[in-house]
C-alpha cells in the first residue's frame, strides 16, 4: 500500500492575481535546491487518521499556522516516489515571515556520528501560479491546475 501524505494548498488573491503558499524543506539535503523542490505543507497520514485533520496538523507543525477553512478536497496526486498526496484547498492570507517549524534530528555530515537538528521547513513564500509551477515538486503540479479551475 502506498504511503499517504495529507496537505493544504493555501491560496489568496493579491492585486487580482492568484497566489499559493509553498514551503521549502529544511535540512542539508535541500539546502541548495530551489526549483522543483518546494511543496505544499504536508506530511504523513497515519493509518486510520482523518486525512483532513492530518493536513491541518502538518500545516501547524511545519509553519506554526492554523487555518479554519472552508476546505475543498482536491484529487489525490501520486509523486515520483509513489507517495500519494491528498490535499485540500483553502483560502488564507498568512505572513511567511512568521513561520515557526518543528525540527528533526539527523546524522550530519553523513557517517560522522554527529547528530544535528534542522527545521522541517526552512522557509515559506507566496508565489504567483507561473512561479509556483517551476518551484513546486512536479508531482504536485496537478494540484495547482485543479485550484485554477476551482477559483475561476
Amino acid at each position: 500500500m502506498p504511503q499517504i501524505s495529507a496537505g493544504l494548498l493555501l491560496f489568496r488573491q493579491r492585486d487580482g492575481q492568484l497566489e499559493v503558499l509553498l514551503v521549502h524543506p529544511g535540512g542539508p539535503f535541500w539546502r541548495n535546491k530551489d526549483l522543483g523542490a518546494w511543496s505544499i505543507p504536508k506530511g504523513e497520514c497515519a493509518p486510520g487518521e482523518d486525512p483532513l485533520l492530518a493536513a491541518r496538523r502538518e500545516l501547524r507543525e511545519e509553519t506554526g499556522f492554523d487555518v479554519d477553512g472552508p476546505f475543498t478536497a482536491l484529487q489525490p496526486v501520486r509523486q515520483a516516489g509513489g507517495k500519494i498526496v491528498q490535499a485540500w484547498a483553502a483560502q488564507a492570507d498568512l505572513d511567511p515571515s512568521r513561520l515557526v517549524s518543528n525540527t528533526f534530528t539527523t546524522e550530519w555530515p553523513p557517517r560522522s556520528g554527529r547528530q544535528q537538528e534542522f527545521p522541517e521547513v526552512d522557509r515559506a513564500a507566496w508565489f504567483a501560479l507561473d512561479e509556483a509551477r517551476v518551484r513546486i515538486l512536479s508531482g504536485q503540479t496537478p494540484l495547482l491546475d485543479e485550484l485554477v479551475t476551482l477559483v475561476s
